[in-house]
Parts: structure tokens; sequence; C-alpha cells
């Protein structure tokens, strides 16, 4: 069975972080909260994530309520669990305590299995003067496609 594509970017991260390592991680979630994601009413804005007692959670994430949902739905902005290997959550804890590096969600898609996966990155906040130099190189590589286009 086919899934349609669903890939909710955090295009802010990029913008505001250094990216160090990434991981892909399961996530535990509720039968409207699946749903939902599945028609593309999903948000990583202002989420991050972070380690307790040997469990990683991502906090702040928006997952629209399902519109056909009962009682049963769903509350927007939960904590939810994420899942990965031991040595990854023991990686992921020494490198949070870091100074200056966050633990900050990328992307948010279906995997060919159906199951809805998150990649997560261990990011350094951007100086102001980074930032620039991040526009330059993006309008630089623009202006190179349309020289190009043009031909």
């Amino acid at each position: 069975m086919k899934f349609k594509e669903i890939n909710i970017k955090n295009k802010r991260a990029t913008y505001d972080y250094a990216i160090g390592d990434t991981y892909t991680a399961g996530i535990v979630l509720t039968g409207t909260e699946i749903k939902s994601i599945r028609l593309g009413k999903a948000s990583l804005v202002d989420t991050f994530c972070y380690v307790d007692n040997g469990e990683v959670w991502v906090k702040n994430m928006y997952i629209a309520e399902y519109f056909y949902g009962t009682y049963n739905n769903h509350s927007e902005r939960r904590d939810r669990k994420l899942l990965l290997n031991k040595k990854e959550i023991a990686q992921l804890e020494k490198d949070g305590k870091l100074t200056g590096f966050s633990i900050i969600p990328l992307r948010l898609y279906i995997s060919d299995r159906g199951l809805a996966k998150l990649v997560i990155g261990v990011a350094k906040g951007k100086k102001e003067y980074d930032k620039r130099q991040s526009i330059k190189e993006r309008d630089d590589k623009r202006n190179i496609a349309r020289f190009f286009q043009k031909r």
C-alpha cells in the first residue's frame, strides 16, 4: 500500500542553527494524531527535544485535532515520546548537556511502512553574522541558477 508523501520540515532550524549529528526516531502517537499527520496537519515551529530519565521527548510539536475525532481526540501540543536506541539516547543526552547545543526536530515524515518518523539533530545556535552569511550563500545559489537557466 502506497502512502501519500508527507514531508513536514522545520525551515527555521537550518537558518537559526548549525546542524551536527542527525538521528531518525519513531514517535509514540494516538490514533487521531497519526490520522492528522497523514492529512499533513502538523507543524515543527518552536519545537525542541529533551532527554528525561533515559527517554527522549519532543515538546511543543503541533498536531491539529482530527476533524472526525470524537471525545477520543488528542490535545494539540502535548509532549510525545520518541523511540531511539539506548546508545543514541546516551549520545543525545551527552550532546544536549553541552553549552550552546540543543536537540531540534528537523523533519517529520511517513515511512514506507506507514509509520511516522521524526528526524532530529544536535544543533548549535548561529550568531547574527552566521545568519547573514547563510542568506548571502542562498542568494548566490539562486542567482547562479537563474543565470544558467537563461542560457
